[in-house]
């Protein structure tokens, strides 16, 4: 009899969606590790879960909007299934008030907690199966680092592996520091043995997540600094490739410079986020760096490693934006040359500094600067890929191509996607592509 219904708990199926960053859809991937110990498994079909889980971002207006809409067409399913659990998580409900205003919209979602504290998650959903309560719990301030939560990868080659939490920059346009708290970093030995194990079930790459990882280790004893994290992390035999994703330029340090370019299993890729190319703009959004000293960095990443990709994130049509401000944004990205380019036409947060500032754009000439900046980027970026036309690059196999079933897809130590003619058996493995074409946004070649 006990079999029989652990064979029955273990059909019940949970459908989760992810909004927003890699920090986001790391926390899912833990959400699906806590539901899989429970014998659930994962469905890319709503209507056939009996648990449907929205992880939610409030970085920008549109993101909220299409969660909202979301949970709206759930209303139907509901009343078809009374006993559908539906759960609803993440920075957005992180927000003052954000909370109570979804259970007023939606009174049939069930569950409801914030980012500080997902690791409850089975907790909450014992209680609502065994009590049939409506649970909301929001912590209004960070909670403790939790190891050990289990964890549920999308990829078998390569993962997220977070470092740090929260953020202390509080630029006046983000809301980051006020979902996702104060920064907390975890401890190195924490990291390496996370690592250690990934490696030891044939992972080949990590991504290193936070914030702003330049401020890892603030705060731990003994003192530690990124830098110090990626030189240990360098050592992990098995390991072939890290990443690492987000930099501060205020906080980048001659110091990890160096250590990237030293350290042979740290890809040459530095994600940078400028914002603005002007220095009056900078000041306003409080990035406590400007132009000038942005692009100093930018020349010495560059001269101490001279085959580095940079990529970047800049924003659009901030507060008092003139024509001048954006011209500068214009010309840094010439300037600059980035290999890619993350554009964002700028989104009014509640509680946020800039969301009560005087001259805000009219959407029109956002989009107008919009599209120019995007012809700019867009035309360095094919430009910069057509130099990889007849070179042989090493790229890590991940699996097939998302475009071309027939191809598989991988990406170069820069960050370059390929996608390619080779063999199935070699994915997961380092491999030599020739690069025949060149793309916009992709390189296309053949495994030699």
């Amino acid at each position: 009899m006990e079999n029989n219904l652990l064979n029955i708990e273990s059909k019940k199926e949970y459908f989760i969606q992810t909004f927003g960053c890699q920090m986001n859809e790391e926390d899912s991937e833990k959400l699906c590790g806590m539901l899989n110990r429970q014998g659930y498994v994962q469905t890319e079909n709503k209507e056939d879960a009996s648990i449907i889980i929205f992880n939610t971002c409030c970085v920008r207006e549109n993101a909220e909007n299409k969660v909202f809409g979301n949970v709206g067409d759930l209303k139907k399913l509901k009343k078809k299934n009374k006993d559908l659990i539906i759960a609803i998580c993440g920075c957005m409900m992180q927000q003052k008030g954000m909370a109570d205003k979804v259970l007023e919209m939606f009174p049939y979602v069930d569950i409801i907690f914030g980012t500080h504290n997902s690791y409850k998650f089975p907790e909450y959903l014992a209680r609502v199966k065994q009590s049939g309560v409506q649970v909301k719990e929001i912590l209004n301030k960070e909670d403790k680092i939790v190891e050990g939560i289990p964890i549920e990868r999308k990829s078998n080659v390569k993962a997220f592996v977070t470092v740090m939490y929260g953020c202390n920059n509080f630029c006046t346009y983000c809301v980051v520091p006020y979902v996702r708290g104060r920064e907390r970093s975890r401890k190195p030995e924490d990291i390496e043995n996370e690592i250690k194990d990934l490696v030891a079930k044939g992972y080949k790459e990590i991504t290193l997540l936070g914030q702003n990882v330049n401020s890892y280790g603030k705060g731990l004893e003994p003192h530690i600094t990124f830098a110090d994290l990626l030189r240990r992390i360098n050592k992990i035999e098995g390991l072939e490739r890290i990443r690492f994703m987000t930099s501060h330029p205020k906080d980048l340090t001659d110091e990890l410079i160096y250590a990237i370019r030293d350290c042979d299993k740290l890809c040459e890729q530095i994600h940078l986020p400028v914002q603005s190319g002007s220095s009056r703009i900078l000041k306003e959004m409080n990035r406590h760096y400007d132009r000038d000293q942005y692009l100093k960095l930018v020349r010495k990443i560059k001269k101490e490693i001279p085959n580095v990709s940079i990529s970047t994130d800049i924003i659009i049509g901030f507060p008092g934006e003139t024509e001048e401000d954006f011209n500068d944004t214009l010309s840094l990205v010439k300037e600059v040359e980035y290999d890619s380019a993350f554009t964002f036409i700028y989104s009014r947060r509640n509680n946020t500094p800039a969301d009560k500032m005087e001259n805000q754009i009219p959407e029109e000439i956002k989009h107008d600067r919009f599209n120019r900046l995007l012809e700019v980027t867009n035309e360095i970026i094919a430009k910069k890929n057509s130099t990889f036309e007849g070179k042989t690059v090493e790229v890590l196999v991940e699996g097939p191509s998302k475009n071309d079933p027939d191809k598989l897809m991988g990406r170069t130590r820069d960050g370059r996607l390929v996608n390619f003619t080779g063999k199935t058996e070699n994915i997961g493995e380092l491999v030599n592509v020739k690069i025949t074409k060149a793309h916009a946004f992709s390189l296309i070649g053949e495994e030699i």
